[in-house]
């Protein structure tokens, strides 16, 4: 009998283990200022971004977005080709690209502690910047955005002006070739423009490597 009683609380306190183990961690939330870093099928040009920077976790991102929330809903401030910069609902952005189990191609990165308080002054220069063209050149101060622009321009305003990300010569040449990606060479040549390769610039595939972020969320 009482061996039977032993062996029943050993079923149940492993059974309790387990219960505890196997439980899913709390339900994530995003919170204000966490870049969404995202893997975009746009064809050439997004493979030709992808190639030349690799990302956090050595992925893919071609995308990338700053979380908002308003009213308890969550949105994404973001820089696009058809758009310029606009405030996208976060479902939205997630459902823009998904891997062949359904899942967003998307990470997200959340600002270590230490740098937190920047977030409310970069997401209020985000937010001013609503309805601003695209930046289909990627050149600075002109008075429009690409995406990993937008987001590097918010928080070195909140930074006092110093910047928080780093810029790094852009390159647009196919590291197997060494010559301009064929697809970069089309898109300046029919924007009149000589591609700008070498100058400072930014993309997501750097920006998700910073140090002063960590990812926090794995979507796929």
């Amino acid at each position: 009998m009482r061996f039977g009683v032993f062996i029943s609380l050993i079923l149940f306190f492993t059974t309790c283990t387990y219960a505890l183990y196997a439980q899913p961690a709390a339900d994530f939330r995003l919170i204000d200022g966490d870049l969404l870093f995202q893997d975009l099928d746009c064809g050439p040009m997004c493979d030709a971004i992808e190639t030349v920077t690799e990302g956090a976790d050595s992925r893919d991102f071609s995308h990338v977005g700053i979380v908002y929330t308003h009213n308890d809903s969550i949105f994404v401030i973001e820089a696009t080709g058809s758009k310029g910069v606009c405030i996208t609902p976060l479902q939205d952005f997630l459902d823009r690209s998904r891997d062949s189990s359904g899942r967003p191609k998307v990470i997200a990165g959340r600002l270590k502690k230490k740098h937190q308080k920047l977030i409310p002054a970069a997401l209020s220069f985000a937010q001013a910047q609503e309805g601003l063209p695209y930046d289909a050149v990627f050149a600075a101060d002109n008075g429009k955005y690409y995406c990993s622009e937008l987001v590097y321009d918010a928080y070195k305003h909140a930074n006092g002006g110093q910047p928080f990300f780093q810029l790094q010569p852009m390159t647009f040449n196919d590291p197997a070739t060494g010559r301009i990606f064929p697809a970069w060479q089309t898109y300046y040549e029919k924007l009149g423009e000589p591609v700008p390769e070498g100058e400072p610039g930014c993309n997501p595939g750097g920006l998700s490597r910073s140090k002063n972020i960590r990812i926090v969320k794995r979507f796929y």
